[in-house]
């Protein structure tokens, strides 16, 4: 059974996106994701103050909580919250997007080369993936950049380098079952070369389910850049919504300053809200076996765990 818009030669973007804006969800996540990053491209247009101009306060202005002029109130420093946060939502986007490309990327073509050739190979790219699998991400994050140093460039690298490892396994999971197919047997009858057979052919197949992924790896990305600049780690010069969190739980907890701590964190929970609606409407669109599971259906679960109307999902499910 193949996905809508699935062929031996790929897919057909036009049907994947009229199957797409059938689902409330996915374009509720697209709303939401494509108004952020409007706001991020436009943010000296939209943001009401330039975060990194210097002010003039007084001591009443020192986490003074939200007015006509600062609608999100103002931080410890003075400066205007909502223009923060705009401005922050340029550096968490670009560390989402840009790391989840490199994880693609490495991932993708470690899968395909480990699921196309096989043995030896396949063991020794199979053995680093689990290598790093084992390990805690966060905790090797943090003990890399106490070594390395912050920066956004070293943030990017760092997170690139360790969340590959999913992209990979799930690509070669394809390859390993594309590759016994007959057009991929009949290529290489007819002499085609392995890197052909791969560009060609097996990398089309695969692609629709990688996006879907990248799609999902950019909210994890951004998830996990706020996690380093909300432990301190993050470059302490760029505006981010995790250096946000960070000073905020410094310095305006004891305050009770709401309007600084809670609109970062939002902003954050949205975007990632919205990433994981695309990316799982994606992932049911290209991967068919996901909607046909029995357990796909909510209620078929629901019998299950009571234990209601369990001979029929048996049954079902033989």
């Amino acid at each position: 059974m193949e996905p809508p818009g699935y062929s031996s030669s790929g897919m057909d973007f036009k049907q994947i996106w009229g199957t797409f804006r059938r689902k409330p969800s996915a374009m509720l996540g697209l709303a939401i994701l494509l108004s952020v990053v409007f706001i991020a491209i436009f943010a000296p247009w939209v943001a009401p103050y330039n975060p990194d101009d210097s002010v003039d306060v007084k001591f009443e202005d020192l986490l003074a909580p939200p007015d006509g002029e600062h609608l999100l109130g103002r931080d410890d420093v003075g400066k205007d919250v909502l223009s923060q946060l705009i401005y922050g939502a340029r550096i968490s986007l670009l560390v989402g997007f840009v790391t989840s490309f490199m994880s693609m990327f490495i991932g993708t073509v470690v899968g395909l080369v480990a699921g196309y050739y096989g043995g030896r190979v396949d063991n020794l790219l199979m053995r680093i993936v689990d290598f790093l699998l084992v390990i805690p991400s966060l905790p090797l994050m943090l003990v890399i950049i106490s070594v390395w140093g912050r920066g956004l460039d070293k943030t990017i690298l760092i997170i690139a380098l360790l969340y590959w490892t999913y992209m990979a396994r799930l690509v070669r999971s394809q390859v390993l079952s594309i590759k016994e197919r007959q057009f991929i047997l009949r290529a290489r009858a007819i002499g085609a070369s392995p890197l052909r057979i791969i560009a060609r052919h097996i990398f089309p197949q695969v692609l629709p389910l990688i996006i879907a992924q990248a799609v999902l790896d950019i909210s994890t990305s951004i998830l996990a850049e706020s996690s380093l600049s909300f432990l301190g780690l993050g470059d302490p010069t760029l505006v981010s919504w995790g250096m946000m969190l960070n000073f905020a739980f410094e310095r305006a907890i004891s305050r009770m300053a709401w309007w600084f701590l809670l609109p970062p964190g939002i902003a954050i929970v949205l975007v990632s809200l919205s990433l994981v609606l695309i990316g799982t409407a994606l992932e049911e669109i290209v991967n068919p076996r996901l909607k046909t599971h029995h357990l796909f259906d909510p209620r078929n679960m629901v019998a299950l765990l009571t234990g209601v109307g369990k001979t029929k999902v048996e049954e079902r499910t033989e």
